[in-house]
C-alpha cells in the first residue's frame, strides 16, 4: 500500500494581494482545500475575500472551500479564552472544540492533502496561523510552512525567530496572545461542528483580526 506524501500545510494571508493574485498562489503552490479560519469571515475593504464570494471564486478555479473559523479562528466566541481584553492562546489551546479541529488538520496531513489555511494578515507573524495554529500542529508533528507577504515560503522557525528577536525557544513556552485588545469579549456558546466534516468529503492591516 503506498503511503501518502508527507506535504506541509501552508498557510496564507490576503493582506494587500488582489484577489487574482492570491488565486494564482493558491495554483502556485497545488493547493487544494482552502480551509477558512477567521472568526469573522467577511471583509469591509475588501468584499470579494469575504466568506461567499470568496468560495464561489475559488470553487471556479478548482480549490475546495471550508469554513472552520468556528473552531480554529483566533478571536472565538467564549469569553474565558481572554484575558485583559486579549486573546490567550494558550487557553484556546485547551479547549475540545479547538482541538478537535487540529485533529481534522492532523488527519490531512496524514492523508498527504494540499491544504492551506486562510486569514486576512499578509504577514504570518502578525496572524495567530503562526502563534497558535502552526504552533499547535508543529507540536504534533505535522509539517507546516507560510505563504508571506511577498508570496515566498517561509518556515515556522523563522517566523517565531522574528517574533521572539531572534531568541529559540519551546513552542509551548512563548505567552502568546492576540495583537489587539478586545474591550468587549464575546459571551460564551457552543461551538458547532458540523463544518468539520471529513476533509476528504467536504492593505495587510485590513483584518478582521484573525
Amino acid at each position: 500500500m503506498m503511503v501518502p506524501q508527507n506535504i506541509p500545510i501552508l498557510t496564507i494571508g490576503y493582506g494587500a494581494r488582489t484577489l487574482d493574485a492570491f488565486v494564482d498562489l493558491l495554483h502556485t503552490y497545488h493547493i487544494e482545500y482552502l480551509v477558512d479560519v477567521r472568526s469573522a469571515p467577511y471583509s469591509r475593504f475588501k468584499p470579494e475575500f469575504s466568506r461567499d464570494a470568496l468560495a464561489q471564486t475559488v470553487v471556479a478555479q478548482g480549490v475546495r472551500y471550508l469554513y472552520w473559523g468556528d473552531v480554529l479562528g483566533g478571536r472565538p466566541d467564549d469569553s474565558t479564552c481572554y484575558i485583559d481584553g486579549k486573546v490567550d492562546y494558550a487557553t484556546i489551546k485547551t479547549k475540545a472544540w479547538y482541538q478537535q479541529g487540529i485533529r481534522r488538520l492532523e488527519t490531512a496531513f496524514a492523508q498527504g492533502q494540499r491544504v492551506a489555511l486562510m486569514c486576512s494578515e499578509g504577514k504570518p507573524e502578525q496572524c495567530h496561523r503562526s502563534k497558535l495554529l502552526a504552533a499547535s500542529l508543529v507540536e504534533r508533528g505535522v509539517d507546516i510552512s507560510h505563504i508571506d507577504e511577498t508570496g515566498a515560503l517561509k518556515s515556522q522557525e523563522d517566523v517565531i525567530l522574528a517574533l521572539t528577536g531572534g531568541q529559540l525557544y519551546l513552542f509551548d513556552e512563548i505567552p502568546f496572545t492576540s495583537r489587539k485588545r478586545y474591550t468587549d469579549a464575546p459571551d460564551p456558546r457552543s461551538h458547532p461542528d458540523e463544518n468539520l466534516g471529513d476533509i476528504e468529503a467536504s492593505m495587510n492591516d485590513y483584518s478582521e483580526d484573525e
